[in-house]
């Protein structure tokens, strides 16, 4: 774009400079009529992000104009949506009609949303540092299903972020990850402006930023000055000027922006060594060149962009790092608190009247014959996709058959439950892909891991396959099902995200199974929320869970987990008590991936040794069937009596301690019934239902909770208490809440049970409270 003044001036022939003065113009007028013109009842902030937008025009108008595939994807910078909109209409791929409802309810979201907006959207994004490393991910899902499936076609997957989302860890942890160096198809574009929220960032530090990336293996490109400046720096005193700009702190140069012609000329000089010979190249540059040359930074000269995706090498990753002003081309371009502030109804007219446009007719576009109107029209022909049949996932079995040792744990079922699986049900087992951050023979994967290999761009071998000492064997190819990613929780939900969303990119659907420690499944959650926001459908296993995870003391027992199964939308959580309730509510999370429709799975597994005998598991098909139907349904009556007088409603782990509970109460002349709830946020879904405030079935709560066998209860979870309070509404019977809701203690088994009040002593005590 040719700058004057303050504004983006009309430009002349080009009809790549005449879009991208378009997409400024319709990106910034979806701002401002969704804050300016559309009513707004209630007063409350629309938003929009007008400045951020503008930096990120000419980036993204020479991208989808000039360079994209069919088979690239694009995360786009969660504030430069309405840009992505703007190219979406000029391509025909949004109607008009939509260009009016950014940020209403059914409109255009606030961030790019692949599940929500109306037009071609490839990665959500809006959560900082989440979608930004999204292509990674997918990277990694595409190559998979490529070598082991069909071919998921070639293309690169760009990022599109914003400086200031460098400083999110989740990036890191994704570009330090060994795997990523070999990535050759990452792209990541930085929008180098220098500013955040509030402020202009004193110091970027973008050398660092540069050295950080070459350090993991990437390709670092820095697009730092336009054509013009190039030529000014070949002049006499170019070199000084040059100098002078690089070494110029961050706030004193988004100042030059703010700058009339005058007052530029006395500021730009400085008073080093070369403010001289800087004076002298000034003064010989008119008003409208200096302007324009002050502001022709890389990230905005087009042919200076073209130049950088040229260099782009296709056997590692590659960052261009693209020096931009925020606001480019707007009246409040470089201030250093335009974040998020909005043009006033005198600098719109004042930006149409700049382009050339009428704030009557925003969305007029191209004259159909027109040069700028057959290169949307070219753009839009290239990057068509063909529609991707979706291919239907493989049944999966209800039930395995499996008879479980006489004592085993939750934990261990998982693995035999996958094995298991590949010899009964092999299409099912192939498309199952395990994650896990370096805890693979500690959530006893290992015999899943010797079974399937682990996956590997390129075959690697194993140097201790002849080591007779070593049970886990590390054979590492392309088509391994499982994939390491070393301590990074993040990283690990981010995959099994995007590898969840391969039956929508390429009709392939997979069964991505995340396994890490139930503690740190707070840490990975808002990446892996976000995830099954965007559409990624996978399973998270927590494991060992809870403070039955005794000696490893406070830092390693988990609390609140129970509260998200609970609450986390677009999800089914289990937390089943014995091993052939693994194997069910696992079939049952599998039956709900690699579909439209289909649902994300949680479940939370332990360590505790427990009897299997006391799961009294009917031996007849049709009464098992039964048992297992209520188990996925969300819980089972365990443990009949005559006339309850006290209900004993438990999870998971602390089932033994309930069972025992009872057994002490019958002692002591008190009936009580225990009910073994294998999902609290299935049995809330269905007492919503129940009150007219969902769509849940709510068969299972007339089976284990019939009004007529009402008595009061206690709960009890390896957890916060608060989970299953609920239950105590559907009868309004009194009700004792016993979980665990202060951090843990090191020690035996025992002595933590009783320091939190979930032992067999304190559950008699609370039912005696309640019946006495």
């Amino acid at each position: 774009m040719t700058i004057t003044g303050n504004a983006t001036r009309a430009s002349g022939g080009d009809p790549l400079e005449q879009v991208a003065e378009q997409v400024l113009w319709l990106s910034t007028a979806m701002i401002h009529h969704a804050n300016r013109v559309r009513p707004n009842p209630s007063g409350m902030k629309v938003g929009g992000h007008q400045a951020s937008s503008a930096s990120m025009v000419s980036i993204m108008t020479s991208l989808w104009f000039e360079q994209l595939q069919p088979g690239d994807r694009v995360s786009v910078k969660p504030h430069a949506s309405p840009v992505l909109h703007a190219i979406n209409y000029l391509l025909g791929e949004l109607d008009e009609k939509y260009l009016t409802t950014l940020r209403e309810f059914g409109g255009l979201q606030s961030y790019p949303s692949r599940s929500k907006d109306p037009d071609p959207v490839d990665y959500s994004t809006g959560s900082v540092g989440i979608g930004a490393t999204a292509p990674i991910w997918g990277a990694f899902a595409r190559r998979y299903i490529d070598t082991v499936f069909a071919s998921a076609g070639v293309g690169r997957q760009y990022s599109l972020v914003g400086d200031a989302e460098l400083d999110e860890g989740a990036v890191w942890e994704a570009i330090l990850d060994p795997s990523v160096q070999h990535l050759g198809e990452i792209v990541w574009i930085v929008d180098m402006n220098r500013q955040s929220l509030d402020r202009v960032v004193p110091n970027i530090a973008a050398g660092r930023l540069e050295s950080m990336f070459s350090a993991a293996g990437w390709q670092v490109i820095t697009v730092r000055f336009g054509g013009l400046l190039e030529e000014l720096f070949t002049r006499p005193g170019g070199q000084a000027l040059r100098r002078r700009i690089l070494d110029m702190p961050n706030p004193e140069y988004q100042r030059l922006l703010r700058c009339a012609a005058a007052e530029l000329r006395e500021r730009l000089p400085g008073s080093d060594p070369g403010a001289d010979a800087i004076t002298a190249l000034v003064d010989g540059l008119d008003d409208a060149t200096l302007i324009a040359a002050i502001r022709n930074l890389g990230g905005h000269d087009l042919n200076t962009l073209r130049d950088a995706y040229a260099q782009i090498d296709d056997t590692r990753p590659t960052v261009i790092i693209a020096y931009t002003i925020k606001g480019h081309g707007l009246p409040t371009e470089g201030h250093p608190q335009n974040h998020s502030s909005l043009l006033s109804e005198e600098q719109y007219a004042e930006l149409a009247q700049t382009l050339g446009k009428d704030p009557t007719r925003p969305w007029a576009s191209f004259e159909d014959a027109s040069p700028a109107a057959r290169l949307c029209a070219a753009a839009a022909a290239r990057l068509r996709r063909d529609s991707v049949p979706l291919g239907a996932p493989p049944t999966v079995p209800v039930d395995l058959g499996r008879t479980p040792p006489a004592v085993s744990t939750t934990q261990a079922a998982l693995g035999r439950a996958l094995l298991d699986l590949v010899r009964e049900a092999p299409e099912v087992a192939k498309r199952v892909v395990t994650v896990s951050p370096d805890v693979s023979s500690s959530t006893n994967l290992a015999g899943w891991l010797n079974k399937v290999g682990v996956w590997s761009i390129d075959e690697r071998r194993n140097w201790f396959d002849d080591d007779r000492e070593t049970i886990m064997h590390w054979r590492e190819k392309p088509t391994g099902q499982h994939m390491e990613l070393g301590i990074a929780e993040t990283n690990l939900v981010g995959l099994i995200g995007e590898l969840g969303a391969t039956w929508s990119r390429w009709g392939q659907p997979l069964f991505p199974i995340g396994v890490l420690y139930d503690p740190f499944v707070e840490r990975a959650l808002e990446p892996w929320s976000y995830g099954i926001y965007a559409g990624g459908q996978s399973i998270l296993v927590g494991t060992p869970s809870g403070v039955t995870l005794a000696a490893e003391g406070g830092a390693h027992q988990s609390i609140k987990t129970p509260s998200i199964g609970l609450e986390q939308p677009g999800c089914v959580s289990f937390e089943p008590a014995f091993a052939v309730e693994v194997e069910w509510t696992l079939m049952d999370c599998l039956s709900r991936l690699g579909r439209p429709g289909g649902s994300s799975s949680y479940l939370r597994l332990s360590t505790r040794p427990v009897l299997q005998e006391l799961a009294a598991v009917p031996a007849d098909p049709a009464a098992r069937a039964r048992r297992r139907r209520h188990v996925v349904a969300g819980g089972y009556t365990l443990r009949h009596a005559d006339k309850p007088a006290v209900t004993l409603v438990a999870v998971g782990a602390l089932v033994s301690e309930s069972l025992a509970g009872a057994d002490r109460l019958a002692q002591l002349g008190v009936a009580a019934e225990v009910v073994c709830v294998t999902s609290p946020g299935l049995l809330y879904e269905a007492l919503q239902a129940r009150h007219g405030l969902g769509e849940a079935p709510s068969w299972i709560l007339d089976q284990i909770f019939p009004a007529e066998r009402a008595a009061p209860m206690v709960t009890v979870l390896d957890g916060h208490p608060h989970t299953l309070a609920f239950l105590a509404t559907l009868h309004r019977v009194p009700v004792k809440s016993l979980g665990v809701s202060r951090f843990g203690q090191a020690g035996s088994l025992d002595a933590v049970y009783k320091y939190h009040g979930i032992d067999a002593e304190s559950i008699v005590r609370a039912a005696l409270d309640l019946v006495q």
